[in-house]
């Protein structure tokens, strides 16, 4: 079985309370027993959520040289200005899939640069929370 770690960034715990028309209604802690029911038996889903970039990079880090087989990363802001996760990232041995419940493409201007896309093995963006079913198919 697969082993695969979600990484939430700033904000994240705020899933279903924060701008529901744009990351919808759901929790992430609701959304993420579902995920772990549906790979029951095929993936073994770890979460880790911080709003501390420093706490992120060092989650990476650790991750990145354990007995993983991925990460899947949702960096919130972090994404448009975090040389230092984007290293964190490019250090690690394990690959990193980027995601984003929003289509950042059809938001602000400065959403639309990732300092981690070009660091990591993917990018899914806009599909809401479905992104993470996404993003752990890729790892299967």
């Amino acid at each position: 079985m697969k082993k695969i770690l979600i990484v939430n960034g700033p904000n994240l715990n705020l899933l279903g309370k924060r701008e529901p028309e744009i990351y919808g209604a759901q929790s992430f802690d609701d959304y993420l027993n579902l995920l772990r029911k549906k790979y029951e038996g095929r993936l073994q889903i770890d979460y880790f959520q911080s709003n501390s970039e420093g706490e992120l990079v060092t989650k990476l880090q650790d991750a990145g040289f354990s007995a993983i087989d991925g990460i899947v990363l949702n960096a919130g802001a972090y994404t448009h200005t975090s040389l230092a996760m984007a290293d964190a990232i490019s250090a690690v041995k394990v690959p990193v899939v980027e995601v984003h419940i929003s289509n950042v493409f059809r938001r602000e201007e400065f959403r639309h640069h990732s300092y981690l896309s070009p660091v990591c093995a993917g990018t899914i963006v806009g599909f809401g929370l479905k992104s993470y079913d996404l993003a752990l198919e890729a790892f299967l």
